[in-house]
């Protein structure tokens, strides 16, 4: 009878200690990107330390004080800045400063976007912290800084101007931390490169070296316009050139076209002129047989008579070996003149 009592007084115990708990629980609600995640202190209503269970955002759920602590996770995307600027996380120089490959000092301003993967908060809660700030602060700020700083001082400070590569290696990074953040229960989003600032004085020797090369560049460009234009002038000249030839070898021509009309213009004149030439000389070379002939002594004797007629004859003595071809005609005709000027005075 005793056991019985015992066993009933038990019950009503526990009746009475869930009816407590029940009557005082407390609501616990989740914001709209808030997960909440809850520990136990005592085995009542669940296992003894972190629950699995995940309560999603915008829910509310009751639980008893003292024996019940409850977490909240913010899973909406968040902002490490870590920048030498007052705007980022930390007050003073925060940037992430490193050496190139090539051993110059360099820092730069870099923000790393990441949230929280609902799945695994309890598993932050276990082992890194009870709120999102601390999982930022204990884990997602060291591992960035030390993961970026292998990546990054794989360039050399000349690589380090070149907005492709620093892009790469911020996407290269972004891949790594993901690699060893994604089991811990934290997702990386972007990775965003900053201003980058040398040490001051290889600032100078970088500036004036970009200063050489944009003017080389701009000797370059200039010469390579006056190379066009040179080329553009020798084209025009050979155009010149090449139409000044064409326009001789066309007046060439011409002057051929005209030299040959020419040409076959007198040669029809002088044949035709020869052919009148040897007409006349046929004629002549006919009568000059004619002439040889009788009848020719005959026509000559005829011309002379024609040619003496109504003309005064003077007869010359003959004979007494007088020879005329030796007599001088003009002496002779002035004797004979003079003897017959003194007949008529008788």
């Amino acid at each position: 009878m005793s056991k019985v009592k015992t066993r009933s007084k038990l019950m009503s115990l526990s009746a009475l200690l869930m009816f407590l708990f029940t009557v005082g629980c407390t609501p616990h609600t989740t914001g709209a990107t808030e997960v909440g995640v809850r520990t136990n202190s005592i085995g009542i209503g669940g296992g003894r330390g972190v629950s699995d269970t995940i309560y999603p955002p915008g829910s509310t759920t009751f639980f008893p004080p003292i024996v019940t602590h409850w977490h909240l996770f913010d899973t909406a995307l968040q902002n490490l800045a870590m920048t030498r600027e007052l705007s980022g996380d930390r007050a003073g120089d925060d940037s992430l400063q490193f050496k190139t490959i090539d051993g110059n000092d360099i820092s730069v301003n870099v923000t790393v976007s990441w949230r929280i993967d609902p799945q695994l908060a309890p598993y932050l809660l276990r082992f890194v912290g009870d709120s999102t700030r601390e999982v930022g602060d204990r884990l997602v700020r060291p591992v960035s800084r030390t993961m970026l700083r292998d990546v990054l001082n794989e360039l050399s400070s000349e690589e380090y101007y070149n907005s492709e590569l620093r892009f790469e290696k911020a996407e290269e990074g972004r891949s790594l931390l993901n690699h060893y953040l994604s089991g811990e229960g934290v997702v990386i989003e972007q990775v965003l490169l900053g201003e980058h600032r040398f040490n001051d004085r290889y600032e100078t020797v970088i500036r004036d070296k970009k200063l050489a090369e944009q003017n080389a560049a701009r000797y370059r460009s200039e010469t390579e316009a006056v190379e066009q234009q040179m080329s553009r002038q020798l084209e025009t000249a050979r155009g010149d050139v090449q139409e000044a030839i064409e326009e001789a070898r066309g007046t060439a021509e011409r002057r051929v076209l005209e030299s040959d009309a020419i040409y076959f213009e007198r040669e029809r004149q002088a044949q035709a002129l020869l052919t009148e030439r040897s007409a006349m000389a046929e004629g002549l070379r006919e009568r000059a047989r004619a002439l040889a002939g009788p009848g020719g002594q005959n026509m000559v004797k005829l011309e002379i008579a024609r040619a003496l007629l109504g003309r005064p004859l003077v007869f010359m003595p003959g004979g007494s070996g007088m020879d005329l071809r030796n007599t001088n005609v003009n002496e002779l005709l002035d004797r004979y003149g003079a003897e017959r000027a003194q007949q008529g005075s008788r």
